[in-house]
């Protein structure tokens, strides 16, 4: 049963990163100093796609569910779980580009709000 928990929750850890790599530049829009987390992350998520690199939460994952005596993990989380089921997999490179997309703009505003806060003062 522990090894199941483990899954399930390096699985939600792995999901909440993602949201944070394609959100967590808006953050930084309130709290400036957390643009610097957001971009170690959204580099690493970068290099995850460029370089095709195995995260260490799907190792954990893929690890966990073996030890239930599942079968584990066929692919990367974002296969498992994101393409073919919250978009088609005929939209990766476009939902690629819309992350990207979201992320500039959230730089853009961090950037914005920061400028006008040092111009106050």
């Amino acid at each position: 049963m522990g090894y199941r928990v483990l899954a399930e929750v390096t699985m939600a850890v792995h999901f909440l990163f993602i949201v944070f790599v394609v959100f967590g530049g808006f953050l930084a829009w309130r709290w400036p100093k957390a643009i610097w987390s957001h971009l170690a992350a959204a580099a690493w998520g970068l290099c995850i796609v460029l370089f095709d690199l195995n995260c260490p939460l799907t190792y954990v994952e893929d690890w966990a569910r073996q030890r239930t005596g599942e079968s584990g993990l066929s692919h990367g989380f974002i296969d498992t779980y994101l393409t073919g089921v919250i978009y088609p997999e005929r939209f990766l490179d476009e939902v690629r580009l819309l992350i990207a997309a979201v992320v500039a703009v959230s730089y853009a505003g961090a950037v914005h709000r920061a400028r006008t806060r040092f111009r106050r003062g």
